[in-house]
């Protein structure tokens, strides 16, 4: 059990499982400890990093990535920790007994906080998302894929917002779609628009999709209208789904969908 063996591993360094605020804070903090704010002050200006002057800089880094970037600052855009999309990856992928050689689609995939999950432990090109933020695309192109060592697994992530997934091809078919909360920020009929251009590309009968938070573009039409429209799509709704975090005291729901055939 890993859990079991981290804790084994804890207990022989002698470190606290759940050390207090003020013992935290007492701890040493690095040889240069700085703030995200102070990091950035620092990188811009080239304070206390070895670098090449101006006339040369761009002949040596092939990807320049902004400092806003590199010091993460996109990791607190969330309201959460970053460590909750390891938590989502490893629900869906084992909810949906999810293979490397099956097709993902991301429904805003923002900086890739759950997505680089699955572009790791998916086959190459294997990965879809539609994002519309150029913050987002920026975080996730210019530095989460580029330094997790991932640009290989070439994920196709495109720049929209209107439920258009003709970019990804005609003939795709998805072993797993899902949105993280996304749902919460589009239009009822935008969402059915999207679902109606997706079920024909869900696989039937295994191929799964799982939306987090609520689903009101549903029950807010009543349950046989609700059931309705899904039958017109071919979907039918699973249940709902409860998942803990495995680093921080959270839980997150998730309502699974499935095209039960052809």
């Amino acid at each position: 059990d890993d859990v079991a063996w981290l804790k084994a591993q804890l207990a022989s360094n002698s470190l606290a499982l759940l050390a207090s605020a003020d013992a935290w804070h007492e701890l040493r903090k690095g040889i240069n400890p700085r703030t995200r704010e102070r990091q950035l002050f620092d990188l811009n200006r080239h304070h206390g990093i070895s670098h090449y002057p101006e006339e040369e800089a761009t002949n040596h880094t092939a990807l320049p990535c902004p400092g806003e970037l590199l010091v993460e600052e996109h990791h607190s855009n969330y309201g959460e920790p970053w460590a909750g999309g390891r938590d989502v990856f490893e629900f869906l992928a084992n909810t949906s007994a999810l293979a490397p050689r099956d097709q993902v689609l991301e429904i805003g995939c923002g900086t890739l906080r759950v997505g680089l999950h699955f572009i790791r432990f998916l086959n190459a090109g294997r990965f879809h998302c539609l994002e519309q933020d150029e913050l987002s695309l920026m975080a996730a192109l210019r530095y989460e894929l580029p330094s997790q060592g991932l640009l290989y697994k070439r994920p196709m992530i495109v720049r929209g917002g209107d439920m258009d997934f003709s970019k990804f091809g005609d003939t795709v078919m998805y072993d797993l779609i899902y949105s993280s909360a996304a749902f919460l920020h589009i239009p009822r009929d935008l969402v059915w628009a999207g679902l109606e251009r997706l079920a024909g590309k869900l696989r039937p009968q295994t191929g799964r999709i799982f939306v987090s938070h609520n689903i009101k573009f549903c029950t807010r039409l009543g349950g046989d209208e609700c059931t309705r429209r899904l039958t017109e799509l071919g979907l039918e709704y699973v249940g709902k789904h409860t998942h803990d975090s495995l680093l921080f005291n959270h839980y997150e729901i998730w309502f699974e969908f499935r095209r039960p055939k052809v």
